[in-house]
Parts: structure tokens; C-alpha cells; sequence
């Protein structure tokens, strides 16, 4: 058994697709089927279901592809660390983010990362919350931007800012005549919500005090929170925006804050088996020492 194989191991895994992994390989895929073969005649096991439709991962080859992410993740990390010749955060850092931060922190959090530490090479995965932690377990991703909790034990989390809650709502709406908006007033609000998935569904319904069956605006499902911004400038309906989402001021929608603060709270998350866990302290520094100005330190 060699590492190549494991490494085309992990890459049928990731693409599902004999051609689509050899071509990721660089080989062909005759090469690649005889040297899976290869593989499983050694282990004694069949990794992969094959029919003509199809290629599923057996349960057998279930826990064999997890170690073998790791085994090439560490292999990867040693390579780097040999490239970098010791510097900090140099080659590649596959950074997971969340859709309701990644359009609003990038901007700001990529030209801080290419000035601090320009050796890194930043590769984004954005996705829901789920999803990166799926990731992350399995060694796809190096380190996520997640809104917390994340109740993993496996995981390591890094709080880095509070980000507050702001309403915003259609000019001319009863709550738009309002400074402040006490939160408790959103509790009978029909509310303009991300489908199921995005983790800022459930932070503004705990936020209104709500349950999802008795406030959600009918006939709407939204995926960005761009789309939703649209909907309230159309007079649809209320919604909350994270700070850093609030963006410009606009003649059709009004922003209020929201008292008792409310905010949602933002960490980067990474495995406890990370081999270089000292970078994943180096960027958490950098992003806290520098923060945007929408946010709030945490004290």
C-alpha cells in the first residue's frame, strides 16, 4: 500500500467519477481502476459499489477512507512545512465559511490575510454549517468561519467577534417609526427567514422568541440573504441582518438595532488532530487584532 494509492482513494471519493478522479490525478483512468484494484487486493475489502450508474463507497471502505484522508492530510502538512522552510502560514489553507458571512467578511478578511501573511495560499469552500463540519472531520477542509456553538468535541473553537443584530424592514412600516427595536415586539412579527440549513434561520427566531410554524412569512423561502434584502425593500416583510450585512442606507428599506444584545457570535473552528495548530493561533490573532468596525470585540 502507498500513499499515491491512498491519494486516488480520497480523490474517487471526493468527485464519484472514475474519469472526473483520474483526470484530478493526472493519470489515466485505466491506470487509476488497476491501481484501486490494486488497493483493495492488498487490504482484502471492496472500497467502491460500481455499476453503470453509480460508484458508492461500501461500508467497509467507509472508516479505511477517513484514515486515509488523514494519512494524506498529514503528508500534505509535511510537504508544506517543507516548501514553506519554516515560514508562517505558507501554501495552501483551505478556509470554510458560512453563506451569510462569506459576501461581507471577505472583502475586508482577504486583504488582511494577503498583507500579514503572503506565502498563504487561500483556498474558500463556502457552504452551510452542516456541511463544513462535514468537511472539516473529514479532512476536506483545514480550518471554518462558523457561527457558535459548534457542538463538536472533536473540534477546537476560537470566538473571535460578536457581530449585532439589526432589523430591517420596508419604509413606511409601523416598526420603522421606532429607534430601537425592543426585541419582544418581533415575537407576533411575520418574518422573512433562510431556508432550513443556514444557522441564521434559527439565530433571528431565537432572537424574535418565535417558533418557525407561527413566524415565518408565507409563500417565501430564500436562500442569500441578498434575496431577502430585495424582499423587504419590496414591501414583503421584516427580516434580520447581521451587522456586517447591513450594508449602505437605502431609500426603501430602513435599519433599526434591535436592544437587549442580540448578536450572533463568530469563531474559527478546526480539528484537535490539525498538525499545525499554531497557525490556526496565528490567524485568529489577525483577524481579532484587526477587526471591522461593524463588529464588537469580545470582552
Amino acid at each position: 500500500m502507498t500513499l499515491q494509492e491512498l491519494r486516488y482513494l480520497v480523490a474517487l471519493a471526493d468527485r464519484g467519477h472514475f474519469g472526473r478522479a483520474a483526470e484530478a490525478c493526472h493519470i489515466t483512468q485505466p491506470t487509476l481502476s488497476a491501481q484501486l484494484k490494486k488497493l483493495e487486493d492488498f487490504l482484502g475489502v471492496v472500497l467502491f459499489e460500481r455499476t453503470s450508474k453509480a460508484l458508492k463507497l461500501t461500508p467497509a471502505g467507509a472508516p479505511i477512507l477517513a484514515k486515509a484522508r488523514e494519512i494524506v492530510a498529514a503528508a500534505d502538512a509535511v510537504i508544506a512545512m517543507a516548501h514553506g522552510q519554516g515560514k508562517p502560514m505558507s501554501g495552501p489553507l483551505h478556509l470554510g465559511i458560512i453563506p451569510t458571512l462569506g459576501p461581507y467578511l471577505l472583502p475586508w478578511l482577504l486583504p488582511l490575510l494577503k498583507k500579514g501573511f503572503p506565502e498563504a495560499r487561500l483556498i474558500l469552500h463556502e457552504d452551510l454549517t452542516g456541511a463544513l463540519i462535514e468537511r472539516l472531520k473529514s479532512h476536506r477542509i483545514d480550518a471554518a468561519l462558523l457561527a457558535l456553538p459548534v457542538p463538536e468535541d472533536d473540534l477546537n473553537t476560537r470566538p473571535l467577534f460578536d457581530e449585532p443584530f439589526f432589523l430591517a424592514c420596508p419604509k413606511g412600516h409601523k416598526l420603522a417609526k421606532v429607534k430601537t427595536i425592543d426585541a419582544t415586539v418581533l415575537a407576533s412579527e411575520p418574518m422573512l427567514l433562510l431556508t432550513d440549513g443556514h444557522c441564521l434561520r434559527e439565530q433571528t427566531l431565537a432572537v424574535c422568541g418565535q417558533a418557525a410554524a407561527a413566524s415565518e412569512a408565507p409563500d417565501f423561502r430564500a436562500t442569500s440573504l441578498e434575496t431577502i434584502r430585495q424582499m423587504v425593500a419590496a414591501g414583503m416583510g421584516c427580516t434580520l441582518l447581521p451587522a456586517l450585512a447591513v450594508g449602505k442606507a437605502s431609500d426603501t428599506i430602513t435599519i433599526r438595532p434591535v436592544e437587549d444584545g442580540a448578536f450572533r457570535r463568530i469563531g474559527l473552528v478546526w480539528r484537535k488532530s490539525y498538525p499545525k495548530p499554531s497557525e490556526m493561533s496565528m490567524l485568529s490573532d489577525a483577524i481579532v487584532q484587526h477587526l471591522p468596525a461593524a463588529v464588537r470585540e469580545i470582552r
